[in-house]
């Protein structure tokens, strides 16, 4: 055999050699995957394998967790969805509570500055368009503000001291009429369908007369720490009329300075709530002046007409009580009725009660819609809701702040939850960034 022919050879049986290696080693593979693919299909649990008896006790296995998505452990998800969705609702309400709370206790601590800010507020609400009439007429900022306060102040006075003036000078004949008016009321109960012996008469006056001297200490404190309070109204006062001023002369400015403290983000929709709430402030005001005006001179011309007593200042208490929607208005025509009772006689006292009552209807069936319209309507729920939280938080203020305050959130909150976005004021300057 030639050389050619022995390396034939070997070449030849070093390829079958590793022909015969290369199928063994695919055979291996093919076996490993199926074994493989048979423990899957045994570990899927679509194909059932072999169960444990009842009896048998399975090691190292944890029992499955049922979880709802909103829950994150066992015992949130035994517990009923409706229980969970009320016990989140109260631990949240329980916070704004507390939240709430700490506000009102922060503001019944600060409430000698609280307090006169927001009745310079409601001043300068009042005042702020004869101050523009001032400021268009070319004087300058401060002396029309000036001009415009000052001019206030004396209207007030001079207001104040007519109404004092004429009530001392109708004390003397009020009061011997009311002498007359009590004689006539005793007189009434014993003829009347009471039917009311001199003994239970005397009696009930005695009682009163008791708890009259029981509850003087009471009367006497309170009227002490009304007169320590003497500083704190003279300090509230002059604070009404400093804050009344810049708000009148500085307003617009401090507006935008709180407004860029706030992200530029929130700035727009704040700003257009803050002046659409400035707006309805001044509407309310006004509109409650106007309304008040009008209760005040259509009573005091019945006052006149039946020549009623200190008709002026029981006019002026209709004015101020008027301030106070529905209540206000009520108890001071109620004063009117009882002087008419006093000083003429029933029948005039049901003749001012119906002009009361009649006046009454006037305001809140025509004059309020017509003046103040849509945009500062409040449902009169909420306006009694406002007084008494107002009364109890402070007082006769709390009761004048509290209806537009009301009136300023409503307008406030709405603007806030519409989804638009702000007007562009016509002298923006919108400057257009170019890529870099």
């Amino acid at each position: 055999m030639s050389r050619f022919e022995r390396v034939r050879g070997r070449l030849r049986r070093a390829y079958q050699s590793r022909k015969e290696s290369a199928r063994a080693d695919q055979r291996t593979s093919s076996e490993e995957l199926t074994d493989v693919s048979e423990a899957a299909r045994l570990a899927s649990p679509a194909v059932p394998g072999p169960t444990a008896p009842p009896s048998a006790a399975v090691y190292g296995a944890e029992a499955p967790l049922d979880l709802h998505s909103s829950t994150a452990s066992r015992d949130d998800a035994d517990v009923p969805h409706g229980l969970r969705i009320a016990a989140a609702w109260c631990w949240r309400l329980i916070v704004i509570g507390v939240v709430a709370w700490a506000l009102l206790r922060i503001v019944g601590t600060i409430k000698i500055v609280i307090i006169p800010l927001a009745i310079a507020l409601l001043l300068s609400a009042l005042l702020a368009p004869a101050v523009g009439w001032l400021l268009r007429a070319r004087l300058p900022r401060s002396l029309a503000t000036a001009v415009v306060l000052v001019g206030g102040l004396v209207a007030v006075i001079g207001t104040l001291t007519l109404v004092v003036n004429e009530f001392i000078r109708g004390v003397p004949e009020l009061s011997e009429k009311s002498s007359e008016g009590v004689r006539q009321i005793q007189n009434w109960l014993k003829t009347g369908p009471l039917h009311l012996s001199d003994t239970q008469l005397d009696r009930y006056i005695d009682e009163a007369q008791a708890w009259i001297n029981d509850n003087t200490s009471k009367f006497t404190s309170g009227a002490l720490s009304t007169a320590a309070t003497l500083a704190e109204v003279l300090t509230g006062t002059l604070l009404v009329l400093f804050a009344t001023f810049f708000f009148l002369r500085d307003g617009n400015r401090i507006w935008r300075f709180l407004v860029r403290l706030l992200p530029v983000a929130a700035r727009w929709k704040v700003d257009d709530a803050g002046r659409a709430s400035w707006h309805t402030l001044g509407a309310y005001v006004r509109a409650t002046v106007l309304v008040a005006f009008i209760d005040a001179v259509g009573i005091g011309i019945f006052l006149v007409i039946f020549d009623v007593p200190f008709a002026f200042p029981l006019a002026a208490l209709v004015f101020l009580g008027a301030f106070i929607p529905i209540v206000g208005a009520a108890l001071s025509g109620g004063v009117a009725v009882l002087v008419a009772l006093v000083d003429s006689g029933p029948v005039t006292a049901l003749i001012i009660l119906g002009a009361v009552i009649g006046v009454q209807q006037i305001e809140g069936h025509v004059l309020q819609p017509l003046i103040m319209g849509r945009a500062v309507a409040l449902h009169p729920l909420a306006v009694i809701i406002g007084i008494a939280a107002g009364v109890v938080l402070a007082g006769i203020t709390g009761a004048l702040v509290s209806v537009p305050l009301i009136a300023v959130l409503n307008t406030a909150i709405r603007r806030l939850a519409a989804r638009r976005v702000p007007d562009t004021p016509p002298d923006a300057v919108v400057v257009a960034s170019q890529a870099p």
